[in-house]
């Protein structure tokens, strides 16, 4: 399995390795630095602690039930060359994370690649016309997100292999869950710079209907924003669903 040229330029525009992942230093630096900071969303009742001691209830109010549920605890990140068990606040802009089934995923991200190992990304091919993703190869990896929880769809989340062997660049939001199979992917959005964030700012989230549509173009603006470079994103494609 290839990469495309698309998820080529993604990568060098977040300064991602993909087969080594950031190093140790460079994960530092980008957390200190003004579009890093910890990876960590406030809370839709965000009170002090000794507020929450006192007035247990407030724990128990349906959206910061379902905000508990869609926390990360931990992510499997390639730093220095090696994959590694990390806290999921950890992460930064540009790391690069592998999710298996039963992961949150951890942070807005782009998938690259299907599976568990990382495909040969010396092999760099064009993306195929819109709706070529409909052909895909049942021979290799699929991926299943179960989004509902952030973006309120009904229906899971459902990433296939393309005909030319690639997989389509679609975005991930914190939050999500993968329900089967396992990707590689590269994190475009974290903390207060995610989706799950600016809908909690808005008002939004908890979902009350479907936001599938809107929560796409927030997903392409937030990335935009987390770049060290202005580009245009317009190439990560909507997913299919079941």
């Amino acid at each position: 399995m290839p990469i495309t040229e698309h998820q080529q330029e993604l990568l060098s525009r977040h300064g991602a390795n993909y087969t080594d992942g950031l190093t140790t230093s460079e994960a530092s630096s980008r957390r200190n630095s003004t579009i890093g900071g910890l990876n960590k969303v406030q809370k839709p009742i965000n009170c002090p602690s000794w507020v929450c001691c006192l007035l247990p209830c407030i724990n128990h109010i349906p959206s910061m039930k379902q905000f508990r549920y869609v926390q990360p605890d931990d992510a499997e990140v390639l730093r220095d060359g090696r994959w590694i068990r990390y806290d999921a606040a950890s992460l930064v802009l540009g790391d690069i994370v592998r999710l298996a089934e039963g992961d949150v995923v951890p942070a807005d991200c782009v998938v690259i690649s299907l599976g568990m190992e990382h495909v040969d990304a010396s092999t760099i091919v064009g993306d195929e016309e819109e709706g070529a993703g409909n052909t895909t190869f049942e021979s290799l990896t699929e991926l299943t997100v179960d989004s509902h929880y952030i973006t309120g769809e009904t229906k899971p989340r459902h990433i296939p292999c393309r005909s030319n062997q690639t997989v389509q660049s679609t975005l991930l939001y914190y939050g999500s869950r993968v329900l089967e199979g396992a990707c590689i992917a590269l994190v475009t959005g974290c903390g207060e710079r995610t989706t799950l964030a600016k809908l909690i700012k808005e008002g939004r989230w908890p979902p009350k209907g479907d936001l599938s549509d809107e929560v796409e173009e927030i997903g392409r603006m937030n990335m935009d924003e987390s770049t060290c470079d202005d580009y245009d994103s317009s190439g990560i494609a909507l997913v299919q669903r079941y």
